[in-house]
């Protein structure tokens, strides 16, 4: 059995960094998913792919994976890029400018 474990990144959609200071173990696909004729659904025999495991830290998934047999992929986090703005939108009508405001 093969999983990965990895730290979510934040969605595209927000600034901030919820949800993203758990680790998560997930469970790769053992079977492929297949196309039921009748319903034109997919599906899998594989309970496993749908199992995600939330953990506080790093070494607690991995402590888990070990006791466990699990043969584990480990990803390194996508951190946040440093904030190179310091004042952002409010400095465009700070009385401090440093240039003149044009259009």
């Amino acid at each position: 059995m093969r999983a990965r474990i990895y730290q979510p990144s934040r969605t595209a959609m927000s600034s901030g960094t919820a949800k993203t200071r758990h680790w998560i173990l997930e469970f790769a696909p053992e079977s492929p998913r297949e196309i039921d004729p009748l319903m034109g659904w997919t599906s899998s025999s594989d309970t496993q792919s749908q199992v995600r495991l939330k953990f506080d830290t790093l070494d607690a998934a991995k402590a888990y994976a070990k006791d466990h047999g699990i043969e584990v992929l480990q990803f390194a986090p996508n951190k946040r890029k440093p904030n190179i703005r310091a004042r952002g939108y409010a400095e465009n009508f700070a009385v401090d400018r440093k240039g003149a405001w044009t259009h």
